[in-house]
């Protein structure tokens, strides 16, 4: 016979279940009322079901400029993920052995996730305002025709806008690879370099693919939190728009399902990008395993 299982049981299970739907639900919602027919509306009930507002988001009808916005961002959030992994492992590379100034650069790294996101972007935006006038004053100076004549701003998705980025998703990114090195033993590197590695044959063949699931971690917060900045993104981008940020400001102009359309594309790219993630990690680590058994096996 089993054994029955108490109130609080069930009570914990309720609140669990309304939690998940809290989460989870409004993402639901958006994603079910996006398959509304061509008379369908903002709210349910769901007149018909179709793909029409899928096709006038593709084709700009309501929604200008769609494609554009989405490029920017991915473009954005991969770069951001490239710069992030890389700077990562470096940081993480270097923390292993102490140096002058390590806790004042640690807990400058970290700082930047607690101040306020709308902050930074406005203190990028400032920075490069003075930038710009001080790259205006010299060409006005100097008589430089070519500063005078075509310059504007340096302000822009790749630079200012990349910069907004990296001040959130770095700080992630090193914390990964400090908690990943600060558990990496060295007798991995010290028996690669008893049988003649180098310090690169070192990193690539030893260090690296024991770290790989980790890199993909920090690429997946790279990735996931540059894809849905909106704050830092506000100001700091210049002309150029984002997705989260055209999602934004669409949401008190458009009055049809269109605009559940675009979030409903938003979330599943964030989605893809998750199972890409886990995938390569499950094949990194099958990749491992077999690797392992193989040499187990020319031991025998």
């Amino acid at each position: 016979m089993g054994e029955r299982r108490s109130l609080s049981f069930y009570v914990l299970s309720v609140v669990f279940a309304l939690y998940v739907l809290f989460l989870y639900g409004p993402t639901i919602t958006i994603v079910l009322l996006s398959f509304q027919g061509p008379r369908g509306g903002m709210t349910f009930p769901m007149n018909g079901f179709s793909l029409h507002w899928f096709s006038n988001l593709w084709q700009g009808i309501g929604v200008p400029y769609v494609v554009d916005a989405l490029w920017n961002s991915f473009r954005l959030g991969i770069t951001a993920t490239i710069l992030t992994v890389v700077i990562s492992v470096l940081a993480g590379l270097a923390f292993r052995r102490r140096f002058i100034g390590q806790n004042l650069v640690f807990y400058a790294t970290i700082a930047s996730l607690i101040l306020p996101s709308i902050v930074v972007s406005l203190g990028i935006a400032l920075e490069f305002q003075v930038f710009d006038q001080a790259i205006k004053s010299v060409g006005d100076a100097y008589g430089i025709e070519a500063i005078q004549a075509n310059y504007q701003t340096a302000m822009g998705l790749m630079t200012s806008g990349l910069g907004a980025h990296l001040t959130w998703t770095l700080p992630f990114g090193v914390l990964i690879m400090f908690a990943v090195f600060n558990r990496f033993n060295p007798a991995f590197e010290e028996a690669a370099r008893d049988l003649g590695a180098s310090s690169w044959q070192t990193f690539r063949y030893v260090v690296l693919p024991l770290i790989a699931p980790s890199l993909v971690g920090v690429a997946l917060f790279g990735f996931t939190l540059s894809w849905d900045e909106i704050a830092r993104s506000s100001q700091a981008v210049g002309a150029d728009n984002t997705l989260p940020l055209m999602l934004q400001g669409l949401t008190t102009s458009v009055t049809t399902p269109v605009i559940y359309a675009l979030g409903t594309v938003t979330t599943g790219i964030s989605f893809a990008v998750i199972l890409i993630a886990l995938g390569t990690v499950l094949l990194v680590q099958r990749r491992r395993l077999r690797h392992g058994s193989d040499a187990g096996k020319g031991l025998v």
